[in-house]
């Protein structure tokens, strides 16, 4: 019998000519260039959040459109959409490609060297790859190295084109990257290195100014701009106002992630088994929606590939079921808060689990405290995603297990500054987990978290104590422990449970999992009061407890938990 050849996974491989041609398999998006072909406007600005495969895009729009890949057209796109159906512009273009990631911060001089190195860079590569292309391409090259002309070697690569014919295709991928580096400095240094570079004779604005002057005269016939912010866009204001903002577009909202139907063929083609995924994966990763009137949730493609890859190489989950890429975005956050306003946003969205606000689609940096533009920001960084169009704005939402698990672990930081005798002590905390999950012994784990936490919180944070404010704390306690994978807000039918801890996936030893309905008193309240919230969670409890998916488990355990100002509580287990 036949075995059958699966293809590799693209995880870490943006290349999309090395995907093609080494068996790696390769998600069809190809129907969104005959669509941007389409539009009206040849200048194009779309983002995404990290890690959300826009570098494989644009490398797929650089094969596509590359006149130098033309005898390749067949081995590349064949099987493709846009192979079986090319549109008019198909390897008609040299293509220039630069990339604004890595760019050096540190002071406005060694930004300026930076910024100013990698355009030449990108416009001397350039001639070199399409010498065929240009009569005197060597002389420009030359003229490069000689004169160290900054920014203004662009102009030798337009000049160039102009001579000969050739027609230009600018893609431009993280343009705001430095940009979202300068913002989440959060001082004024980074403030007004920002403006000097992007207001009007700032280097980065001449650099804008110069591309949009030469796709006016047509010397550029297509530009496609690429980020994660739009932050910069709305500061170079009349530097670079020509282009399509299409990221709102909502039937450009799968051009980028998954769908559901599309991790399924990945699965197919690549040989995951399905039986061995034991994780929920569409909580973990999926949630994505850019508009109310998108067509499909998207899973962000570079998680589902790392849990894949993790699958494939070791034949079992990962023990990190959330990628450790994301810490860079939950750095990121913790600058971005540093305004006590933006906190105060933040721990409300994390308490609500989203927000009702506009989502919009450009603003300033000057602007970045006022709470729509905050919000807005944690929408393009995919801290939040859409969960409904409501009268008053769009119902925003925390998209996944993955991004939930970045707002515990900020505001467990966040406590911890401001109480400073609120320090984690991981050995103690880890023993009181496992004697959770091991034995049973819940009052063990709340006592730990009652005296070593919620006791010493400080008064900023005492203002915040109630129900929600205890359950998040308690589940970035718990997510530090690679025991159990908690979840909050857990649908039981009926009802959603405050807490459920399950397993670990990697640790079927573990002897109870647990749900946990949690009620909060002031501490002045009467014992009245306190006997009336303890009935009402015992009561939520048991109907937890009788769901289909829960009846009769012995390896289930079920509480209510009362707390009583920042010091008591008391605990009923449920049977």
């Amino acid at each position: 019998m036949e075995t059958k050849t699966f293809k590799r996974l693209p995880y870490g491989n943006s290349d999309f000519k090395d995907i093609m041609l080494s068996n790696y398999a390769y998600v069809d998006k190809t129907r969104y260039i005959e669509m941007l072909e389409a539009e009206s406007n040849r200048n194009q600005f779309f983002i995404r959040p990290r890690k959300f495969g826009k570098s494989l895009f644009f490398t797929t729009l650089l094969y596509y459109y590359d006149l130098r890949e033309a005898e390749n057209f067949d081995r590349l796109f064949g099987s493709l959409y846009i192979g079986r159906h090319p549109t008019p512009e198909r390897n008609a273009y040299a293509v220039m490609k630069f990339d604004f990631s890595g760019m050096d911060t540190s002071s406005e001089e060694d930004f300026r060297i930076s910024f100013s190195r990698n355009v030449q860079n990108t416009v001397r590569l350039f001639f070199r790859l399409y010498r065929d292309s240009f009569s005197e391409p060597d002389n420009y090259v030359c003229r490069i190295d000689a004169q160290n002309p900054g920014v203004e070697a662009i102009d030798l690569a337009f000049d160039a084109a102009t001579a000969d014919g050739v027609k230009l295709f600018i893609i431009i991928d993280e343009y705001d990257h430095f940009a979202n580096d300068l913002i989440a400095m959060g001082n004024r240094l980074g403030k007004d290195m920002y403006r000097a570079m992007v207001a009007a004779n700032g280097l980065v604005r001449d650099f804008y100014e110069r591309i949009k002057m030469a796709a006016k005269t047509s010397i550029v016939h297509r530009t496609f701009i690429t980020g994660v912010s739009p932050v910069m866009l709305d500061d170079l204001t009349s530097g670079y106002n020509i282009a399509t903002i299409l990221t709102l577009n909502p039937k450009y909202n799968e051009m980028m992630g998954f769908t559901q139907a599309e991790v399924e063929r990945l699965m197919t083609e690549t040989g995951v088994d399905p039986a061995m995924i034991c994780v929920d994966m569409e909580a973990y990763y999926n949630g994505y929606l850019f508009h109310p009137d998108g067509e499909n949730r998207v899973y962000n493609p570079t998680m589902v590939l790392y849990f894949f890859e993790q699958l494939r190489s070791f034949g079992k989950v990962p023990e990190n079921i959330v990628d450790q890429n994301l810490k860079t975005d939950y750095g990121r956050l913790r600058r971005l808060v540093q305004h006590e306003d933006n906190r105060e946003t933040l721990i409300g969205i994390m308490k609500k689990d989203g927000i009702v606000s506009e989502v919009l689609e450009k603003f300033s940096i000057d602007r970045m405290n006022d709470g729509r533009y905050f919000v807005s920001l944690l929408f393009y960084m995919g801290l939040l995603t859409v969960r409904e169009r409501q009268l008053t704005g769009i119902s925003l939402c925390i998209p996944n297990y993955s991004i939930r698990t970045l707002y515990w672990e900020y505001l467990s930081e966040l406590a911890a500054e401001t109480s400073p005798d609120m320090q984690v002590e991981y050995r103690p905390l880890n023993d009181a987990i496992v004697a959770l999950a091991m034995e049973g012994n819940l009052p063990g784990f709340i006592r730990y978290v009652s005296e070593k936490a919620f006791s010493k919180l400080s008064d900023r944070d005492l203002r915040r104590f109630d129900e929600k404010y205890i359950q998040i704390l308690l589940l970035a306690y718990l997510f530090m422990s690679k025991i159990y994978v908690p979840m909050s807000e857990y649908e039981t039918v009926p009802g959603h449970a405050d807490i459920y801890l399950q397993r670990h996936p990697l640790l079927p030893q573990v002897r109870y999992e647990w749900i946990m309905e949690l009620k909060y008193c002031k501490a002045t309240a009467t014992e009245a009061e306190i006997a009336a919230r303890r009935d009402r969670a015992v009561e939520q409890v048991r109907e937890y407890i009788r769901a289909h998916r829960m009846e009769s488990r012995v390896d289930l355990k079920a509480a209510a938990i009362v707390f009583i100002g920042k010091d008591r509580f008391e605990i009923t287990e449920v049977s």
